[in-house]
C-alpha cells in the first residue's frame, strides 16, 4: 500500500469530525434562531393580549367616567321638575301629591333603627308610648353644650337637658329674635328632657295626691285623674328630649315677668317664626296661642294651654305649618300621601316619602339616588319618613 493511501485513511476521521462540528454548529444556530422566532411570536401574542386588555379597560373606564358625569349632571339638575309629574304652581308655596309616581332614580339603603329614632318625628302621646329601645345617651345639658357660645343665658339652670338638634334649633331662633330686639327668653327647668324614672316619680306623686284627696276612688279612677295633670311615664313630650317650654324673665321688670307669654312680642314672634328653625308649637287649642288657631285637642289629646315647642326638622315644620297640621295629623297625612314634593315659586324644594318598616333593629329603605341630601325619621308607628332637600 502506498504512502498516499495511508495518508488519505488517516485524514478521513478528521473530516468526519469537522463535518460533525459544522452540523452541530448549524443545529445550535437553528435552535437559537428558532427559539428567537418562538420568543418573538410569543411576545407578539402577549403584546396583542395586553393591548386587548388595555382597550377593554379603557372602554370600561370611559363608560365609568361617562356614568359618573351623567350622575353628576342628574345631581345638578335634581331640583328640576319632572315633566311626568303633575304641574306645581309657578308662584308661591305648593305641594304635589306623587303617591302614584315612583322615585326617579330608585335605590335601597340599609338603616339602623337607633340611628334615626331621635331625628325629630318620633310620636309620643297618650296612645303612643316612647319605644322601649329609646336611647337618651345623647341628651345633654343645655348649659354645658352652649358653654362659650356668645349669647345671653336662656336656661333656668343646669338641669335643662335636650338633644343637641333641639338646642341648635332653639339657639338659632333666639339669636334671630335677639337681632329683632326681642330678648329675655328662659328655658324652664323641669320642662325639658325627663327620663322615664323622672316622669314616673312625678306621676306617682300626683297619684298619691289624688288618692289622698279622694280616698274612696278606685285605683283606676285615681290614675285617670292623675293623667289629667301629669302624663303617664313614657307618654310625655318631655320624655322625647326634643320638647321644651319657655317663659320670659328680666330682673326688676315685673310687667314682663307677669305677662302671659303669648301676649308679649317675644311670644308672638316665636309662634310665627319657629317653623323656620324646625320647631313647631306642639299643642294648639282653639284660638291659642293666637286668635284663629285651629283646635287640635281631638288629635293631640291635650286641651290645656301649654306653650310647649317641639323640634321636628325644618322641612317637616314648614309643611306642618303651611298645611296647619299638628304632629299626629302630619304623620297621618304622610301615611295617606306616601310620596309628595314641595315647590316654592315653581322650584322643587323638598321631596318626602313614607315607608312602613316595622320595628326591626335594621331594615331596608327605598331612596332616590338623585341626591344624598336627605334625612330619615322614625315615627314610632312602624314607619320611616325620608325628607330630601334640594
Amino acid at each position: 500500500m502506498s504512502n498516499k493511501s495511508l495518508d488519505k485513511k488517516r485524514k478521513d476521521p478528521m473530516v468526519g469530525l469537522i463535518i460533525l462540528a459544522v452540523l452541530m454548529a448549524l443545529l445550535v444556530a437553528g435552535c437559537f434562531i428558532g427559539g428567537s422566532m418562538i420568543a418573538e411570536y410569543r411576545a407578539g401574542i402577549l403584546a396583542e393580549q395586553q393591548q386587548a386588555v388595555q382597550a377593554r379597560n379603557s372602554e370600561k373606564q370611559a363608560a365609568y367616567y361617562a356614568e359618573v358625569a351623567e350622575y353628576k349632571e342628574k345631581l345638578s339638575q335634581s331640583n328640576q321638575v319632572n315633566d311626568a309629574w303633575p304641574e306645581a304652581a309657578e308662584e308661591g308655596w305648593d305641594i304635589v301629591d306623587l303617591t302614584n309616581y315612583p322615585l326617579e332614580a330608585p335605590g335601597v339603603v340599609t338603616v339602623n333603627r337607633a340611628d334615626i329614632m331621635n331625628n325629630g318625628l318620633l310620636l309620643v302621646n297618650e296612645w303612643h308610648s316612647r319605644p322601649e329601645d329609646f336611647d337618651d345617651s345623647s341628651v345633654i345639658s343645655v348649659s354645658g353644650y352652649l358653654r362659650g357660645v356668645e349669647i345671653d343665658s336662656f336656661w333656668q339652670n343646669s338641669t335643662c337637658k335636650l338633644f343637641p338638634q333641639a338646642i341648635d334649633a332653639l339657639l338659632l331662633a333666639l339669636k334671630d329674635a335677639e337681632a329683632a330686639g326681642l330678648k329675655n327668653f328662659v328655658l324652664e327647668a323641669g320642662c325639658t328632657y325627663r327620663s322615664y324614672d323622672e316622669q314616673y316619680a312625678l306621676f306617682q306623686k300626683e297619684v298619691d295626691r289624688q288618692r289622698s284627696n279622694h280616698p274612696s276612688y278606685s285605683d283606676e279612677k285615681v290614675i285617670e285623674r292623675a293623667k289629667r295633670t301629669i302624663n303617664y311615664p313614657g307618654t310625655s313630650e318631655y320624655n322625647t328630649g326634643l320638647a321644651f317650654r319657655l317663659y320670659l324673665y328680666e330682673k326688676d321688670n315685673a310687667a314682663l315677668n307677669n305677662a302671659a307669654f303669648y301676649e308679649t312680642a317675644q311670644g308672638k314672634w316665636l309662634y310665627e317664626n319657629s317653623w323656620k328653625y324646625g320647631l313647631v308649637f306642639r299643642f294648639p287649642t282653639a284660638n291659642y296661642p293666637m286668635e284663629g288657631v285651629s283646635d287640635k285637642t281631638y288629635k293631640t289629646g291635650v286641651g290645656t294651654n301649654l306653650n310647649i315647642y317641639r323640634y321636628v326638622g325644618v322641612a317637616n315644620a314648614e309643611i306642618m305649618t303651611k298645611l296647619d297640621l299638628c304632629l299626629e295629623e302630619y304623620i297621618e297625612y304622610l301615611q295617606e300621601h306616601p310620596h309628595l314634593a314641595v315647590f316654592e315659586d315653581g322650584a322643587k324644594k323638598y321631596e318626602v316619602t313614607y315607608q312602613k318598616v316595622g320595628d326591626a333593629a335594621t331594615f331596608s329603605v327605598d331612596v332616590n339616588r338623585l341626591t344624598d341630601q336627605y334625612t330619615m325619621y322614625l315615627d314610632n308607628m312602624g314607619g320611616v319618613v325620608t325628607v330630601y332637600t334640594y
